[in-house]
């Protein structure tokens, strides 16, 4: 009962408006297809019975939920809605169960007065689980938007900033118009604010003396413009979430890498500010995995070119390494050089070769990480590939690198030549060819008297 008192104000407008997806340049939004497909015609009878087979999985995905067969029939505005939004919209009513029927008849009323433009599934749960928790009534959840608005935020960011940070309805108007006037003062603008609040709804719940305004001294500090620093946040609000004396860790790190002077170049082509944050994303790329802090900048130091690669690429490999390698991500401490190389062209045949050589008793010892890894091609080849024919063919299949076909091209054009210069000369003599005499013959040098008495000093000796 307690659920479906919030079933039709949940499918009308929670699914309805999830569907409003605001616009910003810096979102990355990944389209499956480039064009649009045209219309397909269905006969009436497919129509019908693809109809009957959608109410059928409509009946079931309700009475997983406890609602009778005969809801359908009553509330047949449904049938419009995805099977995927409506099973969302189900599990997070849900989730309220025990919240009682006041409860949701007050707040059903109290969303539809507030008119929030995007009321996604996420937004209502957080804003319910919120409310509830700290006893707050619709009309104190309508001051508390008034406010959002007052400093210039639209109504999308409204929606973003209670779906991601609910904690902002607990605020005080005061505490909220502090951390606006804050970011003001590094002369950011008022659109800018707007799109910083919606990147990074949780800007609005930092506290000002202890952690924005150090921050700031921070950064200017280390000797950032206010220029630098704006144009650096709107681009990465982000950067507003590191610790007080994180990015100054960072930029010593930077500044004592030992690498080759191409690299540290290309470190420090986009700035020192878009490096150390740079680094901040690998630092807690890695940690997410099991290390700590300390163990993520050595193997950063150790190995530069870390900074360089895409933090996806790095997940990758960690992946690679934990679930099909079977090595402990600790093993990174010892063996940092496994991050710079190339996933596809140097891990995946290595992995390849050794494992086909252990399924077949090949290898007289465990072959570890640091013998997989810190070998040079060359000697890798020579000890792992070159000795088993069938290593080639998994090598060079997996490597997508060319230098053992490579190889075998070199050695039979050379086969191929040298064939032909045999006939050729096979066609003009019957003895060896013409002038090979030549090349056995050792070259002469002039010798000087300065030479000959050197000679002769020596075999007097």
């Amino acid at each position: 009962m307690d659920i479906r008192v919030l079933m039709r104000f949940s499918f009308r407008r929670v699914i309805l408006n999830s569907n409003q997806i605001p616009t910003y340049t810096r979102e990355k939004i990944r389209y499956f297809s480039q064009t649009s497909n045209p219309p397909i015609t269905s006969s009436p009878d497919f129509v019908e019975g693809s109809q009957h087979r959608r109410e059928v999985l409509i009946v079931s995905l309700l009475k997983r939920y406890d609602f009778p067969h005969e809801f359908l029939g009553k509330s047949r505005f449904i049938l419009k809605f995805s099977l995927e939004d409506m099973e969302k919209s189900l599990g997070i009513l849900s989730s309220f169960k025990s919240v009682g029927v006041d409860f949701l008849k007050k707040w059903e009323m109290g969303f539809s007065e507030l008119r929030i433009c995007s009321g996604s599934p996420m937004l209502i749960q957080s804003v319910l689980e919120h409310c509830k928790r700290f006893q707050i009534e619709p009309i104190d959840l309508s001051k508390r938007l008034g406010v959002l608005k007052d400093i210039g935020l639209r109504d999308e960011t409204i929606a973003k900033v209670l779906e991601d940070f609910s904690g902002i309805i607990s605020l005080k108007a005061n505490d909220v118009s502090n951390r606006i006037e804050v970011l003001k003062k590094i002369v950011i603008r008022r659109d800018e604010i707007n799109e910083i609040c919606y990147l990074y709804p949780r800007v609005l719940g930092l506290c000002v003396e202890d952690r924005m305004k150090r921050l700031f001294n921070e950064f200017e500090d280390m000797g950032f413009t206010s220029d630098e620093t704006r144009r650096q946040i709107t681009i990465n609000p982000q950067i507003l979430a590191v610790e007080i004396g994180e990015m100054s860790c960072y930029m010593e790190l930077i500044r004592d890498l030992k690498c080759r002077l191409a690299i540290k170049e290309k470190i420090l082509s986009t700035g020192l500010f878009k490096a150390c944050f740079e680094v901040k994303l690998r630092v807690d790329c890695l940690c997410k995995h099991g290390l700590i802090r300390r163990e993520a900048l050595k193997i950063l130091q150790a190995e530069p070119r870390l900074i360089l690669y895409d933090v996806e690429d790095i997940e990758k490999k960690m992946e690679f390494l934990q679930n099909k390698m079977g090595f402990s991500i600790r093993c990174l401490i010892e063996v940092p050089e496994y991050l710079g190389v190339n996933l596809k062209k140097q891990i995946v045949p290595r992995y390849n070769v050794i494992e086909y050589l252990r399924s077949i008793g090949g290898l007289r010892c465990e072959v570890g990480l640091r013998d997989m890894i810190k070998l040079s091609r060359v000697r890798f080849y020579n000890l792992y590939v070159k000795p088993y024919p069938d290593c080639e063919t998994i090598y060079a299949r997996f490597s997508g690198d060319t230098e053992v076909e490579n190889r075998r091209r070199a050695c039979g054009s050379i086969c191929r030549r040298f064939s032909r210069d045999i006939e050729v000369a096979n066609e003009n003599s019957v003895g060896h060819p013409v002038g090979l005499w030549k090349l056995f013959k050792p070259h002469s040098y002039t010798q000087t008297e300065e030479d000959l008495k050197n000679t002769m000093l020596l075999m007097k000796m």
